[in-house]
Order: C-alpha cells, then structure tokens, then sequence
C-alpha cells in the first residue's frame, strides 16, 4: 500500500507511471494486447481494429476540445480528409502504407488549421457554429468533386503493405493499429507535460490570463487545431485502409456527434478518458444489438419492439453519464484506484 507521495527528483515527479505497481500492470496490459489476436476470431479482431481507430479520433478530439477547449464539430470531415488522402495517393500514386499515413496527416492538418482561423476571434458556441459549417463545406466537396473523390461512389483500395507484405486481413492489421494506437497515445500523453501542452490548458481555463502570462492565443490554438486534426488524418488513414472502401456517407455530421459523445462519457481534458469512451461508444452499440438478437431468437415476435429500443437505451446510458458522473469513466477509474491506494482504511 502507498502511504507517501514523495519525490526525490524531477523525473520522477514527472514519471507517467510512477510506481513499480503500475509499470507492472502496464506490461500485463501490453502483453495481454500482443496475445489477445492469436485467441480472438474474425469478428472479435474487426471490433478491436475499429476500436483502435476510434480510440486514435477521440484522442485526437480531445486534444482540441477536452485540452485547448476549442469546441469543433467538424471532426469527422478532418477524419474524411485523411482517408480521402490516403484513398488517392494510394491508388493514384502507387504510394505505400507507411508513407501515406504522415501524408494524411499532414493534409488533415493544412485544413484543420484554415478552419481554425477564425478561432482568434471566436470561441463557445459561434466557434461550434463555425466547425459545423467547415463540416456541411467538406461533405459537400466529398460528394461534388467526383473527378478526385469519385462522388457518391467514392474510391476502392487493394489491401496495404507493410515491408512488402500485405496486410489482407484483420489480424495483420490489428499489429498495424496497436502500433498507431500505442504511438498515438503515447505522444498525446506527453505533450501535455511540455510547454505546448500547458499551453493548451491555460487557454482552456482562462483564455485572457493565458495572454497576459505571454501566451500567443491565435498561435497556440493553430498549434490545437493543426495537431488535432493531424491524429484525425491518422484515424482517417487506417480506417480507409482498414475498410478498403471510402464514400462521403461514412463521414456525416453524426459522426462527429459520436466522437464528441466519446470525449464526454470517457472525460473531457483526459487522454485515458478519451481511450474510455472511444471503447464504450463502439463496443456498447454493438453489445446491445448482441444481446437484443438473443431475446429475439427466444421470443421473435418480440423483435419489432425490441430492435428500435437498443438506440434508447444507448441514449439512456450517454444521459446517465452526464447527469451522474459529468467527468466522465476517467473520474470512475480514478475514484476506484484512490479507494484500493488506500484499503482496507477509510482515509
């Protein structure tokens, strides 16, 4: 049991996983994630590469709105771009998985960052208002630009390669998406113990102190935009890759609805939040329809009732979060750590 939280240097006081409890946890987690794909079968191994993919566009969002508070819901179109990107030079220029990855990125970026413009002289809502017009812009653009995009038909992919083998099914490329994943969660976790990422969070808190203490406002939040909208051009990169197929019907306004959702449920301002929730809105859907197909096979007359219920009840547990618990699984999971830091004592 700890019972001090004493540091004898900086590094430690710095340290993500501070204790040997928690290094040791985390390497029973990473080597559970390495063997979980050789036990799992086909439809397990499709779950957890979108899983891997929503975790990487939650934590990408988060940044933006949890961290910096810049609100956006225009987060699927950023996502969109990526994988329009990765879509063309692919196909077009014959380009290999590991190169179109920073391509999709980085184009994701350029866009984030001109839609971010106008966030020096607007924020809450208008800000909100102004995402959601750079997101009706990009789907239309999706939809219109069919000589680029292929319209409503969109674009087809052969399946990636990596070193030269090619990655044709969902266990070669659940390794693809841990390896973004772990890198993605990584470097987000990081940035916020540097100048950049305390940045972010004095903006969020108090925008106008941040100023006055010589923080650039417009400057810090290009920096938000341009690196949330580089991790959505990743999202972007292995879902298309994943899915080999990209249409503008995969990228809608409620797609960026349900990444907002999983910031909030997981927990707004934190990366294992956002890791959270990225979990809970894929897995749970998906858990419920499951068990809804059960109570069908039993009862099949049932079913014309039951099918419309499971959008209810994922609607009922979105709003039970936020009545009960605002900050979300991440205040769960802290709250359940701090009482097992100090069992069997009350205090």
């Amino acid at each position: 049991m700890r019972i001090g939280n004493f540091k004898e240097t900086y590094a430690s006081d710095e340290a993500v996983f501070q204790t040997p409890t928690v290094r040791f946890w985390i390497c029973v987690l990473f080597l559970a994630l390495l063997i979980f794909p050789f036990l799992a079968n086909d439809y397990q191994l499709y779950m957890a590469n979108l899983v891997g993919v929503a975790i990487v566009g939650a934590v990408s969002l988060n940044i933006l709105t949890g961290f910096a508070g810049q609100i956006s819901l225009g987060h699927a179109a950023f996502i969109g771009i990526g994988a329009y990107t990765a879509a063309i030079i692919a196909t077009r220029l014959d380009w290999p998985f590991l190169l179109c990855l920073p391509m999709s990125g980085l184009s994701a970026a350029f866009f984030g960052i001109i839609v971010g413009g106008p966030s020096m002289r607007m924020k809450g809502l208008y800000l909100c208002i102004a995402t959601l017009a750079a997101q009706v812009i990009f789907e239309f653009t999706f939809v219109h630009w069919e000589s680029m995009t292929g319209g409503i038909r969109g674009l087809n992919l052969p399946p990636p390669k990596v070193f030269g083998i090619s990655v044709d099914n969902e266990f070669k490329f659940y390794f693809i998406t841990l390896a973004v994943v772990m890198i993605i969660v990584t470097v987000a976790r990081n940035m916020f113990r540097n100048r950049v990422g305390r940045a972010f969070i004095a903006i969020r808190d108090r925008d106008i102190s941040a100023e006055i203490m010589g923080i650039n406002l417009f400057q810090y939040k290009m920096y938000a935009f341009g690196v949330s909208s580089f991790f959505a051009g990743i999202a972007g990169c292995l879902w298309v890759n994943f899915m080999r197929t990209v249409t503008p019907e995969h990228f809608p306004l409620m797609e960026s609805v349900r990444y907002l959702a999983m910031i909030i449920v997981g927990g707004l301002g934190s990366i294992l939040g956002a890791i959270y929730g990225a979990i809970f809105m894929t897995l749970v859907p998906e858990i419920l329809k499951n068990t809804l197909g059960l109570i069908a096979h039993q009862f099949p007359t049932a079913m014309s009732y039951l099918f419309p219920m499971q959008e209810v009840v994922f609607g009922l547990l979105i709003v039970m979060f936020l009545v009960f618990e605002p900050h979300g699984l991440a205040e769960i999971w802290r709250r359940v750590k701090d009482y097992f830091r100090l069992w069997p004592f009350q205090h």
